[in-house]
C-alpha cells in the first residue's frame, strides 16, 4: 500500500511562501503533494508552477476538496479569517506568525480547533534553528546552573523604509513586535514557561516610522530574567543571545545559516543543511566535573524541514501537533500585555495565559 501523502494548498506567494514553506512541501514528495496557490494578483506562481491550480480568493482554495492542508502565509490581517475558513472546511492549517492579531481572535481559533478534529499549528520555526536547538540542550543539562539572566536579539539595519511595505504600515499587526517579537518570546516561553509579568519599551526609532521598529521586553520568572530585544537601526550586532547561570555563562554571535540559504534559492538538501561552520559555534564558560572550562560548544544541526516531518506524523497518524494553536494564543496575549506595559509605562502582570504544555 502506498504511502500517504498530504495535499497542501498554500495561501500567499510572497517572501514567506517561496522561503520558508514551498522547499519543504516540494522537497518532502513522499509526504506531501502541492495542489493550490492562491495568488491575488499576477502570474508568477502559474509561471513557477504550471502544473499547480492557481486561485484568487480564499473561499475557491478552502473549497477545493483535494484540498487536506492550507497553509496560511499571508499578510497579519488575514491570519484569522482565512484560517478560520480552512478549519471550517474541514481542513488541516499551518498559520504564519503572528498566529493572529488579538487574543480574541486566537481564543475563537483554539476552540475551534478543538471541535474541528483538524490540527492547527503555528508555524514557529525558530524552535528548528541551530542556536534554539543548541540552547535546549544546554538547558536541559543544567550546564550553566541556574539560569538568572537570558537575553535574546533579533536585530537589523534599514535606515530606509521598504516601499509598499504592509508591515511599515500604520495597520493593525503591523510593526516589529508583531512581525519579529513572536521568534523570541515563544523560543523564551520554550525554555522557561509563563512569566509572571512584562515591562516593555516599544519606539518608532527611524524619522520616516508609522510602526514600532524597536522594543525591549523583560520578562520576569522571579530568580530568571528574560531580555528580548529587536530593532531596525543596529549596523552591527553583538551576541544574538547570552545566557547567564550560577555557574557559567554561554554567549552565541550569528545566525542559523538557513534563512540566507533559501533566499539564495538553494534547496533544503545535503548532509550540511542547517549546520553552522565552527567559527560561529556559541562560547561556553563555566564549571564541569570540578574544572573551569572555556571553549567552543559544537552547535546542533537546524532543520526547518523536521516542522513539516513532524506536522505529517500529527496528521496521517494522530501524534500531537508540537506548535499548539495555545502557543500562538500565549504570544499574542504576552504582545497585548507588553503594548498596555509601553502605553501605561509601568510593570503588567501576566494574566490569562493559557496554562499548556511547551
Amino acid at each position: 500500500m502506498s504511502k500517504k501523502r498530504i495535499r497542501a494548498g498554500l495561501a500567499g506567494f510572497g517572501i514567506s511562501a517561496k522561503v520558508f514553506h514551498l522547499p519543504f512541501i516540494n522537497a518532502l514528495t513522499d509526504k506531501y503533494e502541492l495542489v493550490s496557490i492562491l495568488q491575488r494578483k499576477g502570474n508568477e506562481a502559474q509561471e513557477k508552477y504550471p502544473s499547480v491550480k492557481i486561485v484568487r480568493d480564499i473561499d475557491e482554495l478552502v473549497d477545493d476538496p483535494e484540498i487536506d492542508l492550507v497553509v496560511v502565509t499571508t499578510p497579519n490581517d488575514t491570519h484569522f479569517p482565512y484560517a478560520k475558513k480552512a478549519l471550517e472546511a474541514g481542513k488541516h492549517v499551518v498559520l504564519e506568525k503572528p498566529f493572529t492579531n488579538t487574543t480574541r481572535e486566537a481564543r475563537e481559533l483554539v476552540n475551534i480547533a478543538k471541535h474541528s478534529g483538524k490540527a492547527l499549528s503555528v508555524y514557529q520555526n525558530r524552535r528548528y534553528v541551530s542556536d534554539f536547538r543548541t540552547m535546549k540542550e544546554i538547558l536541559d543539562k543544567k550546564l550553566l546552573g541556574e539560569i538568572h539572566e537570558f537575553e535574546a536579539h533579533y536585530d537589523r539595519y534599514r535606515m530606509e523604509a521598504r516601499p509598499a511595505a504592509w508591515r511599515e504600515a500604520p495597520l493593525p499587526g503591523s510593526g516589529i513586535l508583531y512581525d519579529l517579537g513572536p521568534h523570541i518570546i515563544d523560543q523564551a516561553l520554550c525554555f522557561f514557561g509563563m512569566p509572571a509579568a512584562v515591562t516593555a519599551d516599544i519606539r518608532m526609532q527611524r524619522p520616516h516610522a508609522k510602526v514600532d521598529d524597536y522594543f525591549i521586553l523583560w520578562l520576569d520568572y522571579d530568580f530568571t530574567k528574560v531580555i528580548l530585544h529587536a530593532g531596525m537601526l543596529v549596523r552591527e550586532p553583538g551576541p544574538r543571545y547570552m545566557i547567564q547561570g550560577t555557574r557559567g555563562s554561554f554567549i552565541k554571535y550569528g545566525e542559523d545559516p538557513q534563512e540566507a540559504r533559501l533566499r539564495a534559492g538553494e534547496l533544503p538538501v545535503g548532509e550540511d543543511w542547517g549546520m553552522e561552520p565552527e567559527e560561529m559555534f556559541g562560547l561556553i564558560h563555566t564549571e564541569k566535573e570540578g574544572k573551569t572550562i572555556k571553549e567552543k560548544y559544537p552547535s546542533h544541526k537546524g532543520s526547518y524541514a523536521d516542522y513539516y516531518n513532524e506536522l505529517y506524523e500529527s496528521i496521517v497518524n494522530g501524534l500531537p501537533v508540537k506548535e499548539k494553536p495555545e502557543h500562538g494564543y500565549n504570544t499574542i496575549r504576552i504582545i497585548e500585555l507588553a503594548i498596555q506595559s509601553n502605553n501605561e509605562k509601568r510593570t503588567i502582570d501576566c494574566t490569562e495565559l493559557m496554562d499548556v504544555a511547551y
